[in-house]
């Protein structure tokens, strides 16, 4: 499988989008706030924004080069591209839409996609799952050598969001084509693709797998877009451990270590819910009523004190919290990063 390479430099209103990346047979996700320059790497890639300078290759066939004058128009390009709210042609049944990107694998990409019994039916009486599978079905109808996912699961509600995001994990393993996929929630680049790119501003400001962003995040505020609980304090240090006092009088300590202004990173998942405080090796508690409680699947994400807890759904029945009452959240030392603040 020949390989996407982009060098690429666009102005847009406020900063430079300023790229380089290879994507191989795999997928990889650039997350990153709204604005942040992410959905137009995916139209320059597929030849509808022109870089001010730069170089878009596939293997050693050159898609665009500022430097030598080369610039092949979008259906030029062997790209199949996934918009956010899909675009659909709403005045065309699903098998017309499909047919769109390419006739030869009409029938089969019906099939495949299990949307054969809606090829009479028209966009507006799809539901947001069905609207999807029609948008990839087309999408591959191009035979593409490079596929690009704009948003792909922000237009689902959340129980079709959990379902189509497993069976476009399999898609696209089973393609393994080169593919850009590009989202704000950091769950579904971590569960959809083999490798993540934070982009923030323009810049390429981390990039690795979803575990290692996870443990090693670059900044406070990459940590935060990976969910985590991020508070500001100042550290200084006390030998092996580091004491931050945060900007709300409180203290935590970690075992990273720095001196001055930090972001404090603790993910959800490492923090414990008790009525009382917890008698292991926690360091770290902190007291508060509680402000929410909401399932996430099979854990139940709790608003103590500034910070989300994670536990079981046992665990939460357990307890019985229910909003005001007063529990303590509790985390360890090592559990704790300390973050550049960005």
């Amino acid at each position: 499988m020949e390989a996407l390479r982009l060098d690429i430099s666009v102005p847009l209103r406020s900063f430079r989008l300023e790229l380089a990346l290879a994507v191989g047979a795999e997928t990889v996700a650039l997350v990153g706030p709204s604005g942040a320059g992410k959905s137009t790497v995916l139209r320059t890639v597929a030849g509808l924004v022109r870089p001010e300078r730069g170089e878009i290759t596939l293997g050693d066939t050159t898609w665009h080069s500022s430097a030598r004058g080369i610039r092949l128009d979008p259906d030029e390009r062997a790209v199949g591209l996934v918009f956010q709210e899909y675009a659909l042609f709403p005045h065309l049944t699903v098998r017309q839409n499909v047919a769109f990107g390419g006739k030869a694998r009409v029938d089969e990409l019906l099939e495949r996609f299990r949307i054969t019994h809606l090829a009479t039916a028209r966009p507006g009486s799809l539901s947001g799952g069905e609207r999807q599978r029609v948008a990839l079905a087309r999408a591959l109808a191009r035979e593409p050598q490079v596929l690009l996912l704009d948003e792909p699961l922000s237009a689902l509600d959340a129980e079709t969001k959990t379902a189509v995001r497993g069976e476009m994990h399999e898609l696209l393993h089973e393609l393994a084509l080169p593919t850009l996929l590009v989202t704000h929630d950091f769950a579904d680049a971590a569960l959809l693709a083999d490798r993540i790119g934070v982009i923030v501003d323009g810049s390429l400001v981390q990039e690795g797998h979803a575990d290692e962003i996870l443990a090693r995040p670059a900044s406070a505020f990459v940590a935060s877009l990976t969910g985590a609980n991020v508070l500001s304090g100042t550290a200084r240090s006390h030998g092996d451990i580091t004491e931050v006092v945060l900007d709300s009088g409180a203290s935590v300590f970690s075992t990273d270590t720095a001196i001055g202004r930090v972001g404090v990173a603790i993910h959800p998942w490492d923090i414990s819910i008790a009525r009382e405080a917890a008698t292991d090796s926690a360091l770290n508690h902190v007291r508060g009523p509680v402000t929410s409680v909401f399932a996430l699947g099979n854990r139940v994400r709790i608003g103590v004190g500034g910070l989300a807890g994670e536990v079981t759904r046992e665990s939460a029945e357990r307890l019985g919290l229910r909003e005001g009452e007063i529990v303590v959240a509790s985390f360890k030392a090592t559990a704790t990063r300390l973050l550049p603040q960005t």
